[in-house]
């Protein structure tokens, strides 16, 4: 009972039948919803109307959780996967925060990391979407600066602007934002400076990691387009759009493009 079982939910998240991939797209938009209302309630007053509603999402999150696990054929490198370690931070964050009052708020708007990097996710959109297989590296790039700094937003704001006395509504948050970015930026405008130390390491962090992401952002903005076609031969991943031998071991391809127009 409980193979047939698991069977059935392996082949909804890893099947290619209409069914799983309703599964897997409406995962998405979950997931997506969810880091949306993240973001938007970190400057509002924890009511116990989003305590509930935090819990609920909890319990789905947390059940999704356990159907991956279940069905994971390596269950230690399955928890070794970026987008598993953000939805555990994610689960801790929530729990903490009901039973312990530890604000880790800024920790759940990791779970967009599973957008950019859920293996099954990514495979139904380079077949789905031509634009998402043609900037596939600049989208995940791209995604992943934003995610980082709403994160890095959502800390400063709890544990910078509330802490230091400042506004906890949406000016406070604003406040956030404004400060991440010009630290990030290297711009340092001097209105908002970190006077203790772990503040200024916090903000070199911000610096170092965040100029780091946003390189990559303009790296792959600015060099020629690669799809994502492994290559039946040799393995090769990132080939040229146009492409119709593999550039590593000659092997011919079958890649999908619009043609010549």
């Amino acid at each position: 009972m409980m193979e047939k079982l698991k069977q059935r939910v392996e082949k909804l998240y890893t099947g290619t039948s209409p069914a799983s991939v309703r599964l897997r797209y409406g995962l998405i938009l979950f997931d997506l919803a969810t880091v949306i209302y993240f973001i938007v309630v970190t400057p509002l007053p924890h009511t116990a109307l989003i305590h509930f509603i935090n819990e609920i999402l909890a319990l789905f999150i947390f059940v999704d959780f356990v159907c991956r696990f279940w069905i994971a054929p390596g269950k230690w490198a399955h928890l070794g996967r970026i987008y598993v370690i953000a939805d555990i931070l994610v689960l801790g964050s929530l729990v903490l925060n009901r039973f312990t009052g530890v604000d880790l708020s800024f920790l759940r708007i990791l779970r967009g990391v599973r957008l950019g990097h859920s293996n099954y996710l990514l495979q139904d959109l380079r077949r789905d979407s031509r634009l998402f297989r043609e900037h596939e590296d600049a989208i995940v790039a791209a995604l992943n600066l934003v995610i980082f700094v709403f994160v890095t937003t959502s800390a400063v704001h709890v544990y910078v602007v509330q802490s230091g006395g400042g506004p906890k509504d949406f000016e406070g948050y604003v406040n956030a934002l404004y400060y991440t970015v010009t630290t990030l930026t290297t711009t340092g405008y001097g209105d908002f400076t970190p006077t203790s130390v772990g503040g200024k390491l916090f903000a070199v962090g911000i610096m170092v990691i965040g100029v780091s992401l946003f390189l990559r952002l303009a790296s792959v903005i600015f060099t020629p387009n690669k799809v994502h076609y492994p290559c039946p031969s040799c393995g090769l991943t990132r080939h040229d759009p146009d492409a119709v031998h593999c550039k590593h071991c000659g092997g011919r391809l079958k890649i999908e493009t619009r043609g010549v127009s």
